[in-house]
C-alpha cells in the first residue's frame, strides 16, 4: 500500500526586498515538507491575499510599505483572521518582540539569522510553538531576569493563577534559565519532581515553554 502523503506546511512569505524573498523561498526549497504559496511586496497585498487565500504560516516582515507588518498583524485581529505568523525584523528591539506576541505573532527572527532559523521556526510554529532566533531569546531572558523580586513580596497576580510558594520558586529558576537538573540541585528535590513542577507550571500559566514561562513569570512581576 503506497504510504498517505504527509500533507505539506504551506507558506506565504510578505517582505518589500524581492531579494530577501527569493533568498527565504531559496531555503525552504531545500526542505520538502514545505511550499511556498506566493508572496507580497507590501502590507496592502498581504491584506489583499489574506482575505482571500490562506496558508499554514505567514512570513511577515515588519517595515513594509502600504501597510508595516503591526498594521496587518492587527487587521487580522480585527477581522478575526487565524493565520500563524512568524515575523521578519531588522531590529531584535525586545518591546517589539512583546509587542508582536500580544498581536498574535508566534515567531520572530532577526533578518542577519533568518536564513539559519527560519526552517525550524517553520516547523515549530507549525506545531503550535514559539520560536525565535537566539539573539531574540537571550534579549528576552535579559530583559526579565534582569528584573528580581524583593523576597516576600508574593506578587498578586500569582495568586490569581493558584501558583503554589514551591511552584513560584522552581518558576523563577525556570526564567533565569536553569536546568531542572540544576534546580533539582538548588531545591534539593528530585529532578522527577522539577519536571512534575515545570508541567504543571505549562498547564496552569497555559505556556507552551520554558521562553513562556520567563515571559509569564515577567509580566507577572515574579522576577
Amino acid at each position: 500500500k503506497k504510504k498517505k502523503m504527509k500533507e505539506k506546511i504551506h507558506v506565504h512569505v510578505a517582505d518589500d526586498h524581492k531579494i530577501l524573498i527569493e533568498g527565504i523561498i531559496a531555503v525552504i526549497n531545500t526542505d520538502k515538507d514545505i511550499e511556498v504559496d506566493g508572496y507580497s511586496l507590501t502590507g496592502k497585498e498581504v491584506i489583499d491575499w489574506a482575505q482571500s487565500n490562506t496558508a499554514d504560516i505567514l512570513i511577515l516582515d515588519i517595515n513594509m510599505p502600504h501597510y508595516d507588518g503591526i498594521e496587518v498583524l492587527k487587521f487580522f485581529k480585527m477581522k478575526n483572521i487565524k493565520i500563524r505568523t512568524i515575523i521578519l525584523s531588522s531590529y531584535d528591539d525586545v518591546k517589539l518582540v512583546e509587542e508582536m506576541l500580544t498581536l498574535g505573532a508566534s515567531g520572530f527572527l532577526s533578518k542577519d539569522s533568518a536564513g539559519e532559523h527560519i526552517i525550524n521556526a517553520i516547523k515549530a510554529v507549525h506545531e503550535g510553538e514559539q520560536y525565535f532566533s537566539d539573539a531574540i531569546k537571550s534579549n528576552l531572558l535579559k530583559l526579565y531576569t534582569g528584573m528580581k523580586v524583593i523576597a516576600g513580596q508574593r506578587p498578586e497576580s500569582t495568586i490569581a493563577h493558584s501558583l503554589t510558594d514551591r511552584e513560584v520558586e522552581v518558576l523563577k529558576l525556570i526564567a533565569q534559565e536553569y536546568s531542572s537538573p540544576e534546580i533539582a540541585d538548588i531545591l534539593n528535590i528530585s529532578q522527577s519532581t522539577v519536571d512534575t513542577y515545570r508541567k504543571s507550571l505549562l498547564k496552569k500559566t497555559n505556556v507552551k515553554n520554558a521562553v513562556g514561562l520567563a515571559m509569564y513569570a515577567v509580566k507577572n512581576k515574579i522576577i
